[in-house]
């Protein structure tokens, strides 16, 4: 479906055009395995270990891990509908709800997220080097900078791979989950041998004595969950585009991410059980573990394939939607390459060895926190195309000035009135300790709030509208 009319030349280029019939060649495997090479991954390891340590036992985290997931697919699906259906990205389905130039707002949000999981996936990536020279070459410890050099290295090479473009990052993502699943296993033998079998590990009881003191850590832990994909509900259109048919994609992403995200996150919640029996603290980051095995070359091989598959993440999860926000700025200017450099530059100054400096900063911190800002932008986005619009856009509309979606000089103030709402309730509590629940729910609050108010200023402005035109005709 192509762009009738002519484009303005500020709304578009050819990274934001839809995807022609032609380039529509996703179908439900591809899907499937984008999901499987985006959840098998540190981060991924870490959300799980990072409940262990917090007290859950392995049952209570998998299930927690697995509801989240399952939360998280339904705006996952929804907004997948339009980027199918339409051929269109991110940054351009959005200004069906903000307007042409409103919809800079959310993808900014968007982007700016996706830049913190960017350096925290580089950052992951350069003390994995660090860790594999040093194993090499022993001396490499003694190098206070040596850390630092690595995280810039893996940066550049990330770079590189943003230039070279999509099909790269295609072609990195059928080879890197198994890279990372290989990793996974590995620590998962050695570490439950070591600790006596499955028994020992997976016998430790939950930390928590009584209910309440369950649900005070479980909530936000289940907010953490759905924010820690609450980033791809947005922009899945950007992927979604290429798909050959609704089925391949709902299929593809419904049998891809619950099961991948907790299969892999059973590994990192053995393995980190495994590290109390062994070493009597829950050591939740894999590469600090993989530190400590005994065997030089399984470890070097071990960071070479978790090497590998950090760079596959990166880049499919945390470059191909922030480089089209940035791209959606001034298309004339920014292309996608350009967009990616961006995202790298961001994600640096956005300091992500302070968000891993432990599982506290990294759940209750980091995920729930930009959880608040992206759950009050799909509660816009599902309640304007599914209840305000009933799922028909405009497509040549989208790319041009002064159609349907101008609202006010191209910016529709009901949605950013209703997404500053649903954010400032969801920050309510850090601000207001009686309160502290609704910022544990930040993004179910968000998303809620903002949705509702839209659908409401929404219908008043239509009905203003309809009087207006009364008036006009009975004149």
């Amino acid at each position: 479906m192509g762009v009738t009319g002519g484009p303005d030349p500020g709304l578009y280029n050819p990274d934001l055009a839809p995807v022609p019939a032609s380039r529509r060649t996703w179908g439900l495997y591809n899907y499937a395995s984008l999901w499987v090479a985006m959840s098998v991954c540190i981060p991924t390891y870490m959300l799980a270990s990072g409940l262990i340590a917090g007290g859950m036992s392995w049952r209570q985290a998998i299930g927690t891990i697995l509801l989240g997931n399952l939360i998280v697919l339904i705006p996952m699906l929804l907004n997948a509908h339009a980027g199918t259906k339409y051929g269109i990205p991110f940054p351009v389905f959005v200004r069906a709800s903000f307007g042409v130039r409103g919809a800079n707002i959310p993808a900014v949000l968007r982007a700016l997220v996706a830049c913190g999981w960017f350096g925290i996936q580089t950052w992951i990536g350069g003390r994995a080097i660090y860790s594999m020279l040093t194993i090499l070459w022993p001396q490499a410890a003694a190098f206070d900078g040596g850390v630092w050099l690595c995280f810039f290295a893996f940066w550049a090479l990330n770079m590189l791979v943003i230039w070279r473009g999509i099909d790269t990052i295609r072609f990195l993502e059928g080879i890197g989950a198994p890279f990372m699943l290989a990793v996974g296993v590995l620590l998962l033998w050695w570490i439950t041998a070591k600790a006596g079998g499955f028994g020992p590990v997976l016998s430790a009881p939950s930390k928590f004595q009584t209910g309440s003191e369950f649900l005070r850590f479980f909530v936000p832990s289940l907010t953490a969950m759905v924010g820690f994909w609450a980033t791809v509900a947005l922009n899945i259109p950007d992927f979604t585009r290429y798909a050959t048919s609704q089925r391949a994609q709902i299929l593809g992403q419904a049998l891809g991410l619950p099961a991948a995200m907790t299969l892999y996150s059973f590994i990192g919640v053995a393995v980190t059980s495994a590290s109390v029996v062994l070493f009597g603290e829950a050591i939740w980051d894999p590469v600090a573990l993989l530190g400590r095995f005994n065997q030089p070359v399984v470890a070097l091989v071990a960071l070479v394939a978790l090497l590998i598959a950090t760079l596959n993440t990166n880049v499919a999860a945390n470059v191909v939607s922030p480089s089209n926000d940035f791209s959606n700025l001034s298309p004339r200017r920014i292309s996608f390459r350009t967009g990616g450099l961006i995202t790298g530059v961001i994600g640096i100054l956005m300091m992500p060895w302070k968000l891993l400096s432990d599982y506290s900063a990294y759940i209750f911190g980091w995920l729930v926190g930009y959880s608040a800002l992206l759950g009050p932008i799909a509660g816009v986005m599902i309640t304007d195309y599914f209840l305000v619009r009933r799922r028909e856009l405009d497509v040549g509309d989208l790319y041009r000035r002064g159609g349907v979606y101008e609202y006010a000089n191209g910016i529709n103030y009901r949605a950013v009135a209703a997404l500053a709402a649903g954010v400032g309730v969801a920050l309510l509590g850090l601000v207001a300790p009686p309160l502290r629940w609704v910022y544990d729910y930040a993004w179910f609050v968000g998303f809620l709030v903002a949705g509702t108010l839209y659908r409401g200023l929404m219908q008043r402005s239509a009905a203003r509208a309809s009087v207006a035109q009364m008036g006009g005709e009975q004149c």
